[in-house]
């Protein structure tokens, strides 16, 4: 999955020019993953309240794969939006679906697991890019990348709209392989979900069936609102800081191209290798805890980098410490919910859908403000801001979470009591 969502950023600009397009003329295949995420993640919470999990998983990474194997022949640009979509919501049922095995199958010594299943996310994500550095020929790709190709794309749509087939062998047959080795590689692992669910689907039922009658919090709608809250502002932070340090440090600091893409490394590395570490750091530590500590190195990463936002040296710093600080939040906070009400396929995809909104919104919101106000650090303040929401956040969805579960077990500790003096009056 990681490798699926990275490979569209270091391709976009071969996917343009083999759909006879600018850039900024296609950046809606985005708005159309991100529209095709979403409705996957609300109807993959549904399924998996009712179809077997393991089918599921298998069906969408075989939808997956189909989707990986289209792209690179798409030669309309509609097209191209559409299929992106259909991969989003293929997508968007694995992450929800994912969740909900992961957390159904251990339940409350689900947090290495947890922390295991969003470390390969990450780790997927890493090398995405490096595939298609080596996919792609560089020679190639520069020639494919001339501006006779895609500068008069309006005039070419008219022109060239009978003649250009909606679905053709792209030019450059390495961003076919890029595509087609990661659509391969899920369709393996596809594959072994279906044999999977042929050897063990009647157990795997009964397992789900009993996970999800287990507890329910009092508060629980509750408590996935604020956790819906919490995962958009987190998540939105997250991407809003990956994509826009690049440009950040070139602008604001004064950074050359390779020191900016540098500093955008180590962020995603760091973030990468503690999700790695927080594997066998979840074997220990409780997932509040590790949410706690996460909270408390980004507020302080951040406080850093608004204070000292023109300084190179603390940017490399604080970015270090920021990406290790937002690695394992995501799937603590997963593991966190768990232990105090089920996370069944619907509340599943409703959290999901909030960190979905935050990818889509506030790096929009930012773009916009960016633009505006220059000479202001809107990135870090942004940054910042999230940190503290989520920081004040949490202690009250602790609070919450842990005051009801108090008071059923004062009720059922008297509820013992009384049956105890009546059995010794009987006796």
């Amino acid at each position: 999955m990681g490798m699926s969502i990275a490979i569209l950023g270091p391709t976009f600009q071969d996917l343009a020019t083999n759909v006879n397009r600018n850039i900024s003329s296609l950046s809606l295949i985005f708005v159309g993953r991100a529209s095709g995420f979403l409705c996957g993640s609300m109807i993959g919470g549904i399924l998996f309240d009712f179809v077997n999990h393991v089918l599921i998983l298998g069906v969408s990474m075989l939808a997956t794969t189909v989707g990986l194997y289209l792209i690179p022949f798409c030669k309309n640009a509609a097209l191209l939006i559409v299929v992106m979509a259909l991969f989003g919501a293929a997508v968007g049922t694995i992450d929800t679906g994912a969740n909900v095995v992961i957390l159904a199958l251990w339940g409350d010594k689900s947090p290495p697991h947890m922390q295991a299943l969003h470390f390969s996310f990450a780790l997927g994500a890493f090398l995405a890019p490096l595939l298609a550095k080596l996919a792609l020929d560089p020679t190639v790709s520069a020639d494919n990348h001339t501006e006779p190709d895609f500068l008069p794309a309006a005039l070419n749509a008219s022109s060239e709209a009978a003649s250009v087939p909606l679905l053709a062998a792209p030019h450059d047959m390495n961003l076919l392989w890029a595509y087609a080795s990661i659509g391969t590689y899920i369709l393996v692992v596809s594959l072994l979900f279906f044999a999977l669910f042929c050897m063990k689907s009647s157990r795997q039922g009964k397992s789900t069936a009993s996970a999800q009658q287990s507890r329910r919090a009092q508060y629980h709608k509750a408590l996935l609102c604020l956790l819906f809250l919490f995962f958009f502002f987190y998540v939105g932070a997250e991407v809003t800081y990956g994509s826009y340090i690049f440009s950040f440090a070139t602008t604001h600091v004064g950074m050359d191209e390779r020191e900016a893409a540098g500093l955008n490394s180590i962020f995603w590395g760091t973030f990468a290798a503690c999700r790695g570490l927080a594997i066998f750091f979840a074997a220990c530590l409780r997932p509040a805890t590790m949410i706690v500590l996460s909270n408390i190195g980004s507020l302080v990463s951040c406080l850093f980098l608004v204070l000292f936002d023109r300084s190179p040296l603390c940017l490399w710093i604080a970015t270090s410490v920021y990406g290790a600080s937002m690695a394992t939040t995501f799937p603590s906070g997963v593991s966190w919910i768990e232990q105090y009400t089920t996370i069944s396929g619907k509340s599943a995809a409703f959290f999901v859908i909030g960190a979905s909104l935050g990818d889509m919104a506030i790096p929009a919101v930012i773009g916009i403000f960016q633009g505006q106000y220059p000479d202001l650090p809107v990135l870090l303040y942004t940054c910042l801001g999230s940190a503290i929401f989520t920081a004040i956040l949490f202690p009250v969805m602790y609070k919450l979470a842990t005051i009801p579960l108090g008071h059923q077990r004062k009720g059922h500790r008297k509820s013992e009591g009384k049956k105890a003096q009546i059995l010794s009056s009987r006796l």
